[in-house]
């Protein structure tokens, strides 16, 4: 991943993707067939690769709210409350559920960064809960 073309590399963002990589920009499902180097020319809310998050794979409640996370992030504008909706609510019960002081204080900063339209931060730190999740309830992730 680069930035060129423009003044201070703002602007336009190259990604360079191997066959099977799989992206989601603006709410669209990508997954390229041969290696491609795609340019992002303008403004864009985009994930790919490990970011990405199944449905499936949202087994633990970190991972459920990082989904609404990561759906409200790239959802076209008609859906985008939805997820926010959604996020809000992972995120209360989550809140109730934990004990952790720190857990909760992590939930507020990503909730406050997703309602500030700073998806990737948000994601970022919903992320930050998985090994957690994982050791309160015990699951053998590798």
């Amino acid at each position: 991943m680069s930035d060129r073309g423009t003044k201070g590399g703002k602007g336009r963002l190259v990604l360079e993707l191997r066959a099977g990589d799989r992206m989601l920009v603006n709410g669209a499902a990508l997954q390229f067939q041969t290696r491609a180097s795609v340019v992002l020319a303008n403004e864009a809310r985009f994930l790919f690769g490990k970011q990405l998050l199944s449905p499936d794979a949202a087994t633990t409640p970190a991972r459920r709210l990082y989904f609404a996370v990561q759906s409200a992030y790239v959802a076209e504008a008609p859906d985008r409350e939805t997820y926010m909706t959604l996020a809000r609510a992972r995120a209360a019960e989550y809140m109730v559920a934990t004990t952790s002081e720190t857990v909760r204080n992590l939930l507020r900063d990503a909730m406050e960064e997703l309602e500030a339209g700073r998806g990737w931060e948000s994601l970022r730190r919903v992320r930050d809960l998985f090994a957690y999740d994982d050791v309160i309830l015990n699951i053998g992730r590798h």
